[in-house]
């Protein structure tokens, strides 16, 4: 069994702590190209791409250990699961996003799915990330609101996403996700955002819908600690470079406010 521990749990709290942001790519299985896929990931390694989140809702063509492999293969950047069940679990990965999706009401979402994969995770040590995870309304019907069976959080309610995400920290999960799925029409707000950091110390994840060098900027300044970008890269990949450009931006603007230029 491998040794357990919290290297990316503490870069993320260390990352918070300073005001760095962090840039995150999902890499959904069923739609890389395995042929191409190392010159993707020395593009993306260039650009200072901070991690690779793996999986996806639903998953139709189960190659996480070969796409896990490639990454370790090609970059040093980490490989995190982002499973949308405990059947996407590879003990390859670097780390796990547990998701507990705590903005619904399917408890096999919340504990079950868990359960069963708690064994796994205790036996291959894969470094456990406690997520909470809130499904945010996107202007329309994403993959995983109709796969999970739940009802998104009202995006013009900060005031209850906000109230979520609390309750999630005092179970004592360790980050929050805010999510406004694959393909979405909006992505968060940035109202939102902002009413979730003043409630939660954890770092904040916000993804879908962020297609955009403005839309990532009102995002890391409303609070996010780390942003992901899916589905645009996969329609645009020209949005990777801006994406990490934003990113880049707002970090060396943070480090000369505090001095650490």
């Amino acid at each position: 069994m491998k040794t357990a521990n919290h290297k990316i749990a503490d870069l993320l709290s260390t990352r918070k702590t300073e005001k760095r942001k962090s840039f995150a790519v999902l890499l959904d299985p069923d739609k890389v190209n395995f042929s191409t896929f190392p010159t993707f990931l020395e593009y993306a390694a260039g650009h200072g791409v901070d991690f690779f989140f793996v999986g996806g809702s639903l998953i139709t063509n189960y190659a996480i250990d070969q796409l896990i492999s490639a990454i370790h293969q090609n970059t040093n950047i980490p490989a995190i699961l982002f499973p949308g069940s405990s059947l996407h679990i590879d003990p390859s990965a670097d780390a796990i996003l547990l998701l507990s999706l705590i903005s619904g009401r399917n408890a096999d979402l919340l504990i079950g799915q868990h359960v069963i994969a708690a064994p796994l995770l205790k036996q291959s040590g894969i470094e456990v990330l406690p997520t909470g995870y809130l499904l945010i309304e996107s202007g329309r019907l994403t993959t995983v609101s109709y796969i999970s069976n739940t009802i998104p959080l009202p995006r013009d309610k900060p005031g209850i996403v906000a109230c979520t995400a609390l309750a999630g920290e005092f179970l004592g999960l360790k980050n929050i996700f805010l999510d406004a799925g694959s393909g979405a029409q909006f992505p968060v707000t940035a109202e939102t955002i902002a009413a979730v950091r003043q409630a939660v110390d954890t770092p904040i994840i916000v993804g879908g819908g962020i297609d955009s060098y403005e839309k990532a900027d009102n995002a890391l300044n409303a609070g996010a600690d780390v942003i992901v970008v899916g589905n645009g890269i996969e329609q645009n990949p020209d949005l990777l470079p801006e994406i990490a450009a934003c990113v880049k931006a707002f970090n060396r603007k943070s480090d000369k406010i505090l001095g650490r230029l």
